[in-house]
């Protein structure tokens, strides 16, 4: 299972991991979630550590990325960007098991 992020979203994501709110996260939790305008949406989030099944792929410049095994069905492969521009930021994903997307970006379909 692979999922890379560029060094945009390396570096956007180590610095939410130090602001003293975070509590500690000490990795990225990437996940499928049902929902959106196209069925599924992407859900990111910080946290302390990884669960029992989770896939783990290690070491982003001091921190993991947490996957659960039914997430890595549907991202395997996704790079996920981050950009800032005058229109907005965010994370993007490129995921090539999408099928389609909706304008937003942030659902998909597989």
């Amino acid at each position: 299972m692979s999922v890379t992020l560029t060094p945009e979203a390396v570096k956007k994501v180590r610095a939410l991991l130090a602001d003293p709110a975070q509590n500690d996260a000490k990795g990225l939790r990437v996940q499928v979630v049902g929902g959106g305008c196209s069925g599924m949406s992407y859900k990111l989030g910080l946290e302390r550590g990884p669960d029992e099944k989770d896939q783990v792929i290690d070491d982003y410049d001091g921190f993991q990325v947490y996957v659960d095994p039914k997430s890595a069905l549907f991202i395997d492969g996704t790079e996920i960007h981050y950009t800032e521009s005058m229109m907005g930021s965010g994370f993007e994903f490129r995921n090539p098991k999408a099928t389609g997307s909706c304008g937003c970006g942030s659902s998909f379909s597989a």
